[in-house]
């Protein structure tokens, strides 16, 4: 299959199944958006939204966030991981929202990565996610899908690399949910250690399924029949 009927197959699919993906952290406003992005680098949404309702609650806009002290901040978040920067970070990117843009939040990627605990992925998850920018969020799972899907070649060894090609090949106006297609699978279907290949509805476009479909059918056959 060529690159451009993999990808038009990509859109197809997931245009028809899943049309209005959306990223799964609660949020009610971009400022609460920003704290559980920057909350959720190498944690998981559902702890994040465990912890966010009290801290949105006590901590509604940037200026109340960027009075707080790391002492008062820091138990509303002791549970996620790497605690101890992320409350350092949160308390930065209050300070310099206050200081630096009106409480604001930046919408381009430029002004966004100058704030404490914003990389390019966590802006590029602002971006689209709040102005449905053509940004690309590039996390473990869309890196590990779009290759295992053969989108992106295998000897692209960062997210920037990543970001590049789906930029490239994904028509603009779908550049924007097609980030939460490729997480929402690669969180369910696509798992990293044992991906549900028998399960999945898309192996008829996927380059892992195609080079691995004897050994999955073989897996499959070893399977206990249902009764």
């Amino acid at each position: 299959m060529l690159k451009k009927e993999r990808y038009q197959a990509f859109i197809d699919h997931f245009s028809t199944h899943m049309p209005a993906a959306e990223t799964e952290l609660h949020y009610e406003n971009p400022f609460q958006l920003l704290i559980a992005v920057i909350l959720s680098a190498q944690c998981t949404d559902k702890r994040i939204n465990m912890v966010t309702p009290a801290l949105f609650r006590d901590f509604p806009t940037a200026a109340h966030l960027a009075a707080s002290n790391f002492d008062e901040l820091f138990p509303y978040i002791k549970s996620v991981s790497y605690p101890n920067n992320k409350t350092k970070h949160l308390l930065g990117m209050a300070k310099m929202l206050v200081e630096d843009f009106d409480s604001e939040i930046p919408d381009t990627v430029k002004e966004l990565i100058k704030l404490p605990g914003v990389g390019r992925k966590t802006a590029n998850v602002i971006t689209s996610v709040v102005w449905n920018q053509p940004n690309m969020a590039v996390d473990t799972h869309v890196f590990r899908v779009s290759k295992r899907l053969g989108l992106v070649p295998q000897n692209a060894k960062t997210p920037l690399e990543v970001e590049k090609q789906l930029i490239k090949h994904i028509p603009k106006e779908h550049i924007h949910v097609a980030h939460h297609w490729l997480i929402l699978h690669g969180r369910y279907v696509c798992l990293a250690r044992s991906p549900k290949c028998t399960a999945c509805e898309i192996t008829h476009f996927c380059r892992y399924y195609e080079k691995n479909q004897s050994k999955i059918a073989a897996e499959r056959d070893l399977l206990p029949k249902r009764k």
